[in-house]
């Protein structure tokens, strides 16, 4: 208990007090006592107190006598708890998760990286992939930023530093692929002309230069075998280094023995697709459930699509795929005459050297035309000519050659 130099007085809130040596516990006890709040104290608050104040607060003087003492309170509704700063400290502490401790230690911090080569969209997904694969803290964040294509990053330093190391090694030039390739409609007979062999055998120890063609994709028998009036066969064959096939294929041409209909180059990137379309856009008309028609398009066009692969030693394999859609007989349906679509479609894939020529053929087209046999001045003879003429059906038979260039930039 405190002694008799001690006083202490309280009147509306005002507190007046003195002491002198007063252990420190009893007059904490005081405090609560006048005040009707339950008190809890720490076995570690101890000691003596002298101190002498007049009409103040009665929470300022708490205030003040914990200060001097280095206490502090926490209030839990009317319970007030008093203990040292230290272990306040230490019970917080203790309350912090690992994760937020961890947190505390190395804060997050914000890096900005911009790509140069790759796609920061794309990096972004392997960035933040699930599981082991990411490389995001669970406090980590990432956003893309489309217009720079680069990446905000906001983790700790030690995440960033390890996805910088990453970036720098898929942030590099992507090799460039020049395929040229000629759509020819040849004559047949005039392949000979081009010192063209079908058929690319796979040679011992190597890996097949023909894979296996998803029939699905397919309306023609991929048989290797010499195209007859009724079999469609897909042919594949690979062009003599010596030929200069720009120029033979012009010869051909002013010998009208070949047409060529396009002469495409396009550029696309390692593992990228790059195709060409050529053709036109039948319309017909569309019902809706609402009885109202409108207009639709439906291709009709001759497609080259080639996806290149370059491999470690520098070959090209290539996925390629060749469409030709033509326009068919018409059909009669509920709101009219449709044109039907005629679809013939290859897909194989196929190894060739950097700058080798490959030839696909095996789509035929067949036409009839009106032909005359005459002797010359006799058959134009009025009346008496048809004696020495003849008309007939003559049947020409044509071949659709594409040839594939890929060069590696």
């Amino acid at each position: 208990m405190v002694n008799a130099n001690s006083a202490f007085q309280q009147n509306q809130g005002l507190v007046s007090m003195t002491f002198q040596d007063a252990p420190l516990r009893d007059v904490l006890y005081l405090f609560a006592e006048h005040n009707d709040f339950n008190l809890v104290l720490s076995d570690s608050v101890s000691g003596q107190v002298s101190i002498k104040l007049d009409h103040q607060p009665w929470q300022q003087a708490l205030d003040i006598l914990l200060y001097l003492k280095d206490l502090v309170k926490e209030v839990h509704g009317d319970v007030m708890i008093i203990l040292p700063k230290e272990e306040m400290s230490a019970a917080e502490k203790a309350s912090i998760s690992p994760m937020d401790q961890e947190s505390l230690n190395d804060p997050l911090i914000t890096d900005v990286i911009i790509f140069e080569h790759a796609n920061a969209s794309e990096v972004a997904g392997i960035l933040s992939g699930e599981g082991s694969l990411a490389m995001l803290s669970s406090n980590g964040k990432l956003s893309v930023d489309e217009r720079t294509n680069a990446i905000i990053i906001r983790d700790k330093s030690v995440n960033i530093d390890s996805i910088r190391q990453v970036i720098a090694r898929l942030d590099r030039p992507i090799k460039q692929v020049q395929i040229e390739a000629y759509i020819v409609t040849i004559q047949e007979g005039n392949l000979e002309d081009l010192g063209i062999r079908w058929g690319i055998q796979t040679q011992p120890n190597q890996p097949s230069m023909i894979s296996q063609v998803n029939e699905a994709m397919l309306d023609v028998d991929l048989s290797m075998v010499a195209p007859s009036p009724s079999n469609t066969a897909f042919r594949m064959a690979r062009l003599s280094q010596n030929i200069l096939l720009d120029m033979e294929l012009s010869a051909l041409q002013k010998e009208s023995k070949a047409e060529v209909i396009s002469n495409p180059k396009l550029l696309t990137t390692n593992k990228r697709p790059a195709y060409i379309e050529q053709g036109s856009e039948i319309p017909y008309l569309e019902a809706a459930s609402s009885g109202a028609a409108s207009i639709a398009f439906k291709k009709a066009v001759l497609s080259l699509k080639v996806t290149p692969k370059i491999t470690s030693k520098n070959d090209l394999l290539l996925d390629l795929q060749v469409t030709q859609d033509r326009p068919g007989n018409p059909i009669n349906t509920g709101s009219g005459q449709a044109v039907a679509i005629d679809t013939q479609r290859i897909g194989t894939q196929v190894l060739v050297k950097d700058g080798e020529t490959i030839v696909l053929g095996g789509i035929f087209q067949h036409s009839l035309s009106n032909a005359v046999d005459k002797i010359p001045l006799l058959g134009d003879v009025p009346l008496l000519g048809a004696l020495f003429r003849r008309n007939y059906l003559q049947e020409n038979r044509s071949e659709l050659l594409i040839f594939v260039t890929p060069k590696v930039l």
